[in-house]
């Protein structure tokens, strides 16, 4: 699950009075790393934060908070992509196609019946208690999404939802802008075939060129990443403390520390590797864009003191910190000398 809807969750728990950071800390993610519209965060940690935040919250209805809170631009390229489309309906088969970029493991299917789509979400695998608030995030996240492409809530539009409606729901019902039936069939939002030629407001054919072309990359990359030193990657990037140790990563993903080494090494892939490989990107993240000094850095990074991260730096980059911070600013002054002149 991208990083960045556990980051809207916590600042969402936030206002409710909740620990949340505290709440992600005890989960193994590290706060600072949520705000990544790119990082990903493992299923197993997800689903703990959110079973977590919906106990400490008391809250049950925390999926239906979260559509509230997920306007377009917060779901990256497929945002961009869908509210600067031309129609409704290019919107739509834009969300169709890469829905599993900002919820694995879901798909939307398109069916046409009389005068009505019906657009049927379903999951690939069983989320366990991840499935529920993601489906009433996804759900009434449509519903309000409409609305922000439209302007106004879509006339005749629904939504259905398998199973007994539940007990948290006649609070929020008024606040849906269209209506919902439960004990359906199928968990899908149903739009008149009338609506889908609707012109989006703030549609723009060469931002959505772009953005369309930004999500297919992301989709091949994706595709391409998801083999099982991927999966440790993401767990490695957003842990806290950091660098994590391999018994919690195994623990994490529900393997032994035996299958996970040897996983990797089938992939030819080592844990300390990935380690060394998170910690050389945060490093330059932390030379560039902070005030750190090399003790902070390196006691950011897991290391003993900054002459072991040195030493560790320069293998990695044939540069020390400090000429690598230097470099970094000096190319960024140059950077904006040359704007200011051009």
């Amino acid at each position: 699950m991208p990083a960045i809807y556990l980051h809207i969750l916590a600042e969402l728990l936030h206002s409710l009075g909740v620990d949340d950071q505290g709440l992600l800390l005890r989960v193994g993610l590290d706060p600072s790393r949520l705000n990544s519209a790119e990082l990903r965060v493992s299923q197993a940690q997800a689903s703990e934060f959110v079973t977590r935040a919906i106990i400490e919250s008391g809250e049950p209805g925390l999926g239906i908070l979260m559509a509230r809170e997920m306007k377009l631009p917060l779901h990256g390229n497929l945002g961009t992509a869908v509210m600067s489309s031309r129609k409704l309906a290019d919107s739509l088969a834009l969300l169709t196609r890469f829905l599993t970029l900002r919820a694995p493991h879901l798909r939307i299917e398109k069916r046409l019946a009389n005068d009505e789509a019906h657009f049927r979400v379903s999951c690939d695998v069983d989320l366990g208690p991840l499935q529920g608030f993601i489906m009433d995030a996804v759900l009434f996240g449509c519903a309000f999404m409409g609305s922000q492409l439209t302007g106004t809530p879509i006339a005749g539009a629904r939504i259905l939802r398998r199973g007994p409606e539940p007990h948290y729901f006649p609070r929020f019902r008024k606040s849906i802008p269209v209506p919902v039936q439960f004990d359906a069939m199928e968990d899908a939002l149903v739009i008149p075939r009338a609506s889908l030629d609707l012109s989006v407001r703030f549609s723009d054919d060469q931002l959505a060129a772009a953005s369309r072309a930004q999500c297919e990359e992301a989709l091949q990359r994706l595709t391409e990443n998801a083999g099982f030193a991927c999966r440790v990657r993401r767990v490695i990037e957003t842990s806290h403390p950091f660098p994590p140790k391999l018994a919690r990563v195994a623990a994490t993903l529900f393997v032994s520390e035996r299958t996970l080494k040897r996983r990797l090494q089938e992939e030819d892939a080592s844990f300390q590797n990935l380690v060394d490989d998170v910690r050389l990107e945060r490093a330059g993240e932390l030379l560039t864009r902070t005030r750190m000094n090399l003790s902070q850095v390196a006691d950011a990074l897991g290391y003993a003191d900054a002459a072991n991260f040195t030493r560790a730096f320069k293998r990695w980059t044939g540069s020390s910190p400090s000429q690598y911070r230097s470099d970094a600013q000096k190319a960024a002054a140059d950077l904006a000398r040359s704007r200011a002149t051009a």
